[in-house]
């Protein structure tokens, strides 16, 4: 059973930092691109980043380039998302997605989230 388990949401001052972190099991991780999204309240799940298998390509919404680095250790089954200088248009429900590819076919799975407030 595979399952993505976020955690190091909380509550932040605007301009402060947190680093969330996602541990997944249940499937072969390095053959996975991962990345995270986020849902703000009354909103659209949105792309927030994502990372290739082999950690050497990364993608961004404009949003948060510069701001967030995302990372992954394959050896610890586990991505992170570094988020620095927050606002408060950051506050949502960040979700860990992992994604496989196989020609046309596609699967993802979702973790439950962590939630991520900064108060302005």
């Amino acid at each position: 059973q595979v399952q993505l388990v976020e955690s190091g949401g909380g509550l932040v001052q605007a301009g402060g930092s947190l680093r969330l972190s996602c541990a997944a099991s249940g499937l072969t991780f390095s053959n996975y691109g991962m990345g995270w999204f986020r849902q703000a309240p009354g909103k659209e799940r949105e792309f927030v980043a994502a990372i290739g298998w082999t950690g050497d390509s990364t993608y961004y919404a404009d949003s948060v380039k510069g701001r967030f680095t995302i990372s992954r250790g394959n050896a610890k089954n586990a991505v992170s998302l570094q988020m620095k200088s927050l606002k408060s248009k950051d506050t949502a429900i960040y979700y860990c997605n992992g994604g496989i590819s196989e020609g046309i076919l596609t699967c993802n799975f979702w973790g439950k989230g962590t939630t991520v407030t900064v108060s302005s």
